[in-house]
C-alpha cells in the first residue's frame, strides 16, 4: 500500500478533523501514514488535547503524527504547549518542518 504524508497547513480545526479521518482510515487500510503539523497548525494540538479529541488521541496512539514545526510553534505561540504535549519538534528546513526527505522516500504528500 502507498506511504502518505499528511503536511498539514491551516489551523483551521474542522478541515484538520478530516486529516485526521483520512490518516486514520488509510492506516487502518494498511498504508504508511505520517502527519506533520506546519504553518499555522501548529495551534491545534494543545486545542485536540485538551478536547480529548478522539481522533487525534488514536493518531497519537497509533503514531501517525511525525510531529510540529519547531519555527511556527514559536512564531505562533504554542511551543511550550507542543512540548509539554511530547510532540517531536522538527526543523529539518530551516527551523521548519521539510517534506523532502518524504518525497525522496516515495512518499506522497497532502497538504491541507
Amino acid at each position: 500500500m502507498n506511504k502518505i504524508l499528511f503536511y498539514a497547513m491551516t489551523g483551521e480545526k474542522m478541515c484538520f478533523q478530516h486529516i485526521l479521518l483520512n490518516a486514520l482510515d488509510l492506516a487502518a487500510a494498511g498504508a504508511e501514514v505520517q502527519i506533520i503539523f506546519e504553518g499555522a497548525s501548529v495551534k491545534l494540538p494543545p486545542v485536540l488535547a485538551q478536547e480529548s479529541n478522539k481522533h487525534y488521541l488514536k493518531a497519537l496512539e497509533t503514531g501517525l503524527i511525525a510531529g510540529v514545526c519547531l519555527a511556527c510553534s514559536h512564531a505562533m505561540g504554542v511551543y511550550d504547549a507542543n512540548i509539554a504535549l511530547g510532540l517531536p519538534m522538527l526543523n529539518d528546513m530551516t527551523g521548519h518542518a521539510g517534506i523532502r526527505a518524504y518525497v525522496e522516500q516515495g512518499w506522497q504528500v497532502v497538504s491541507i
